[in-house]
């Protein structure tokens, strides 16, 4: 007699810890691709936001204007807008001081802009962890499965009298498809997480860069 080797009868007749790590993958898959596709999003939207504000940081307009006009928005500023609105405001807050030193003023408005900086990063970085965490574990989950799987194959064996490769075939398949599984959620995972991150530094240089460059007007016009 065949073994039935079709797929939905390997997955409905593995044991139970076997199916238990089999949903666990399935779940740590669809959870991946739904933070996969969002982190997408989430970058591009970063990337093209952070293009708009340095179209209209360096067109001339004085600085003033442009915070007025970023404060004015219905939308709340994310990325280098909001650095910028960080470091102007409590740049000007320092300015209306009387007998402020420039220095002093410059040094509230770099701090003001590291904290916000350090929050668009938190948003950016989001979910990143838990990719590299699904990257990492997944195949050894899925190897935990499989070897189950096998011993109870093998130990299966021990209660026939004559072991065939019909009999044994069918609990190894099933073992073979956590193995499967866990390269199946591991995979577009890593190479996920490696391509966000590489983004995420991009972006930070981009963010520290203009923080550079916004605090040597800042001093000019402190000294002013």
């Amino acid at each position: 007699m065949n073994a039935d080797l079709s797929l939905y009868h390997m997955l409905t007749g593995a044991s139970p810890v076997v199916q238990l790590v089999m949903l666990l993958l399935l779940l740590a898959s669809v959870i991946s691709w739904s933070m996969i596709i969002r982190k997408s999003r989430d970058m591009k939207k970063a990337m093209r936001a952070a293009d708009e504000f340095e179209a209209r940081f360096w067109s001339g307009k004085k600085l003033s204007e442009l915070y007025e006009q970023m404060g004015s928005g219905r939308r709340s500023s994310i990325g280098m807008a909001a650095i910028f609105e960080a470091g102007f405001r409590e740049y000007v807050r320092l300015r209306q001081k009387s007998n402020s030193d420039p220095q002093f003023v410059l040094a509230g408005a770099q701090r003001s802009m590291r904290v916000a900086l350090m929050r668009e990063m938190d948003v950016v970085e989001a979910n990143l962890s838990f990719l590299a965490t699904v990257g990492s574990t997944s195949p050894y989950v899925g190897l935990f499965g499989t070897v189950w799987g096998i011993m109870n194959s093998f130990r299966a064996l021990g209660n026939v009298q004559q072991a065939t490769l019909a009999s044994v075939a069918p609990g190894i398949a099933e073992a073979l498809i956590a193995t499967a599984m866990g390269l199946f959620a591991a995979i577009p995972a890593v190479i996920a997480y490696n391509r966000y991150s590489h983004g995420v530094e991009r972006l930070e240089n981009r963010y520290e860069t203009f923080m550079e460059e916004f605090s040597t007007i800042l001093q000019r016009q402190a000294h002013d």
